[in-house]
């Protein structure tokens, strides 16, 4: 029997260390070559904002394949050399699958595996679709007492738990994230203690509510979470009002959450592509177009995805987060 956390962990660990995600699934960068460029320019004009600090580490936390960060690089390099050549670019990866992955197309970078280890000095980290595969507890309330779920033999079992009830209906899921919480805590505390920013591109509610929200994908399909741990991709709702609540009391300045939709249209995504298309064939164009479409459109990721920046108190709102 495990706790549905340690469970989601280990599960997860082995599926990245011996299968290929994207064959299950795509994110925004694999989507449209724009999204990491537009990105890139974001962070050049956060650390226009900082002073310029030289040098700067440039992370992601979850680099994939390293596309995003590639196509940052890219467009860092045209539009903002002073900014490229400062920049020291480290990514935070515990698959090293994935690491051979993303030092074929970013050879220059420096690995870790958790954010502790990261060089001191100013920073700017980018988290997109980092935080939902981060292992949760699940709880729910019966009568007077809190119930935690755990994992034994592809079923969920309860067990009294010592937290207290809480507010939450009678037979609700309540989800809590440990890890993600103790990840945005230590990087709000890093980036008001040494400058910086956060920029956290994730799915989830803008306020916190009960359920149970943990999924599996399989093969490219909707999957039993609690069968075969170690073959589907485990995911949840990231919890974004938590998420704020923790990184306010660790000192930073959080701004949004805001629709994935409403922030990539304001840091210029469809300009970006636009600009791309004009050099391709109609139907490359057509293509290239439809697929930023895809990352804004309510109906498709542009609302259920959220963009959340941390920031050090003081500092000018960061491309995006205008009211």
């Amino acid at each position: 029997m495990e706790r549905l956390d340690a469970f989601m962990a280990r599960a997860n660990a082995a599926y990245y260390a011996t299968h290929d995600p994207f064959a299950d699934f795509t994110t925004a960068p694999e989507i449209s070559q724009a999204f990491g460029e537009v990105l890139g320019l974001w962070a050049a004009v956060v650390w226009q904002s900082m002073g310029a600090p030289d040098p700067v580490l440039l992370v992601e936390a979850g680099p994939g394949r390293g596309t995003l960060m590639a196509d940052a690089r890219r467009a860092i390099a045209r539009a903002a050399p002073a900014f490229g050549s400062a920049l020291r670019l480290h990514l935070i990866e515990t698959s090293l699958r994935l690491r051979t992955a993303q030092a074929a197309v970013l050879p220059e970078a420096t690995w870790h595996d958790r954010l502790a280890t990261l060089p001191d000095g100013p920073l700017i980290l980018f988290a997109n679709e980092f935080l939902d595969a981060l292992p949760i507890r699940q709880f729910v309330r019966r009568g007077e007492v809190l119930m935690e779920r755990f994992v034994e033999n592809g079923r969920f079992v309860e067990r009294i738990s010592d937290s207290p009830p809480g507010d939450g209906p009678d037979g609700a899921v309540v989800e809590r994230n440990d890890a993600a919480q103790g990840l945005v805590a230590a990087v709000a505390q890093r980036v008001t203690a040494e400058s910086g920013a956060t920029l956290l591109l994730d799915y989830g509610p803008a306020v916190s509510a009960p359920g149970d929200s943990l999924q599996a994908v399989r093969d490219g399909k909707p999957a039993d979470p609690l069968s075969e741990a170690g073959t589907a991709d485990l995911t949840a709702h990231v919890d974004f009002a938590a998420l704020a609540e923790v990184a306010r009391d660790a000192g930073a300045s959080v701004y949004g959450p805001v629709p994935q939709g409403v922030f990539l249209t304001r840091i210029g995504l469809m300009q970006r592509t636009g600009a791309l298309a004009r050099s391709q064939p109609p139907a490359r164009a057509a293509a290239m177009m439809a697929s930023a479409q895809r990352l804004i459109e309510p109906d498709r990721m542009g609302r259920l995805f959220k963009a959340m920046a941390l920031c050090p108190p003081g500092c000018p709102t960061p491309p995006g987060f205008e009211a």
